[in-house]
C-alpha cells in the first residue's frame, strides 16, 4: 500500500482544526499515542517490546560526545520507519528493541560504531500520532525533542505550533507527480499534462497543488482530491490519470509490487515543477531552541556525519528500518528491495546531496523565503509574518561535513 501523506499536505483551515482537537483532547502532555499491537511479543521480553539484535555487536564508548544532551533523544518521524529516514535510524545501536504497542523504536545512540552513552527513540508519525501534523503532536507531547517537519506545514502552522527546523537530511523533496509514459509519450513535465487536461489525483487540502496552480504550471480544474493512496485508482484508469506519489517508492513499487499495473510510471519531482519545499526536516519547537542549544551543536554534526555514512553504507539502518516494520505488522511493509531502490533514487534524484554548496544538511534561507512566499500567495489565510529566519537555521551546521 502506499504511504498515507496527508499530514504533510493539510489546508491552514484543516490544520487548525486538527491541532486544536488534539490540543483540547489530550490532558497529559507527557503522552504518547497508542496504536493497536498486531503482533504478539515473545513470552522472554516485555509484553510491549521486542528485543532486535540478541548478538549485539560490542562498540567503544565515546563519551562526552553528546554530553549537553539529555537521555533519551526523542525523536517524532512523519511516517512508518522508511529508507528516506535512514540517517535518523543510523543512530541507533544493534541493541534496540522495538515497541509494538507504540510504533517506537528505542536504543543506544551509537556514531561510527562508538556508543555515546545516550539513548535514542525514534516515534512512528502518521497513524501512529492519528494522522496529525508533526508540530502539532510536539506541542501535545513535549518529550518529544526534535521532529520531523516540512516548510510548508511550518509557515501555516507557525500561529499556534511554532518549530524551527535545524537540519535536512533531504535536500529535496521526494514528491512528485507520476503519469504513464505509454499513454503519454510526449509528457515529459507535470506542465506538460495541462494543455492535455489530464486529470491529477492529489490528497484532499493539499499545498502543492494550489501552489502549481497559482503559478500556472497546471489548471485548478485538474485537481481531483479523492487521493486515498491507494494504487487501484490509477490502476483502473489504465494510464489516463496522473498521480501524486514519492519518487523514491512508487516507480518501484509500480513496475514491480503492483502486479495488475506491472510496468515503468513517468514523473517529475514537485521540487523541479517549482515548489521547493524542504521535507522531513529535522527541528525544535521555537521556545527550546535556546534551551537546547548547547545539546544541538554537539547532535547537530553527528546528524550530519550519520547522512554520509548512511548514504556509504545503508545496510545497518535499512535492517532495523525493515525489521522495526515487520515487527508492527501494521498495514505498511517495507522489504529490501523497496530499500535497496530507496537509497539509489535519493542519491540519483539528487534527494539526498549537498545541495549548492559542499554541506550537508544545511538550508538555503533564499530557498525557504521562496516557499513562503509561494504558499502565501496560493493559500488563502496563510500567515503572512512569518519569515525563512522563523523557521529555519543553520546555526548548527558544520560546514566542513559533507557528501562525497
Amino acid at each position: 500500500m502506499n504511504r498515507h501523506r496527508e499530514t504533510k499536505w493539510l489546508s491552514l483551515g484543516a490544520i487548525a482544526v486538527a491541532f486544536g482537537l488534539i490540543a483540547a483532547a489530550c490532558g497529559d502532555s507527557g503522552s504518547t499515542t497508542a496504536a493497536t499491537d498486531t503482533t504478539q511479543a515473545p513470552a522472554t521480553t516485555a509484553a510491549t517490546a521486542t528485543t532486535a539484535g540478541a548478538e549485539a555487536a560490542t562498540t567503544t564508548a565515546a563519551p562526552g560526545i553528546l554530553s549537553e544532551c539529555e537521555s533519551p533523544i526523542v525523536i517524532q518521524s512523519d511516517w512508518f520507519p522508511e529508507s528516506e529516514h535512514g540517517a535518523v535510524y543510523n543512530l541507533v545501536g544493534d541493541g534496540y528493541t522495538v515497541d509494538t504497542d507504540n510504533l517506537i523504536v528505542k536504543g543506544n545512540l551509537v556514531v561510527q560504531g562508538q556508543d555515546t552513552g545516550v539513548d535514542i527513540e525514534i516515534r512512528t508519525g502518521g497513524p501512529g500520532i492519528g494522522f496529525q501534523p508533526v508540530d502539532s503532536q510536539m506541542y501535545t507531547d513535549t518529550d518529544i525533542d526534535l521532529g520531523f517537519l516540512a516548510t510548508e506545514t511550518q509557515l501555516l502552522l507557525h500561529d499556534d505550533a511554532p518549530t524551527v527546523s535545524v537540519i535536512a537530511p533531504l535536500d529535496k523533496s521526494p514528491q512528485m507527480i507520476m503519469w504513464d509514459p505509454a499513454t503519454y509519450p510526449d509528457v515529459k513535465t507535470i506542465a506538460d499534462l495541462k494543455p492535455l487536461g489530464v486529470t491529477i489525483n492529489v490528497f484532499g487540502g493539499g499545498t502543492f497543488g494550489p501552489v502549481l496552480a497559482n503559478e500556472g504550471v497546471i489548471d485548478p480544474d485538474q485537481l481531483d482530491q479523492s487521493y486515498d493512496g491507494s494504487p487501484a485508482r490509477f490502476i483502473a484508469a489504465q494510464g489516463s490519470i496522473a498521480q501524486q506519489g514519492f519518487a523514491s517508492a512508487e516507480p518501484f513499487q509500480y513496475e514491480n509490487v503492483f502486479q495488475d499495473w506491472a510496468k515503468p510510471v513517468a514523473f517529475q519531482l514537485i521540487h523541479d515543477a517549482g515548489l521547493q519545499v524542504y521535507i522531513s526536516s529535522l527541528g525544535v519547537r521555537e521556545r527550546d531552541l535556546e534551551p537546547m542549544a548547547p545539546c544541538l551543536e554537539q547532535l547537530v554534526p553527528v546528524i550530519q556525519q550519520s547522512i554520509v555514512d548512511f548514504y556509504a553504507n545503508p545496510d545497518h539502518a535499512n535492517s532495523i528500518i525493515i525489521d522495526a516494520v515487520e515487527k508492527f505488522g501494521s498495514f505498511w511493509t517495507y522489504d529490501q528491495p523497496l530499500a535497496d531502490f530507496s537509497v539509489k533514487a535519493q542519491l540519483d534524484l539528487g534527494l539526498a546531496s549537498n545541495g549548492p554548496n559542499d554541506t550537508v544538511g544545511d538550508m538555503i534561507p533564499e530557498r525557504v523565503q521562496q516557499v513562503i512566499d509561494e504558499v502565501v500567495a496560493a493559500v488563502p489565510d496563510a500567515p503572512t509574518d512569518v519569515s525563512a529566519a522563523d523557521i529555519s537555521t543553520n546555526r548548527f551546521i558544520d560546514p566542513s561535513i559533507g557528501l562525497p
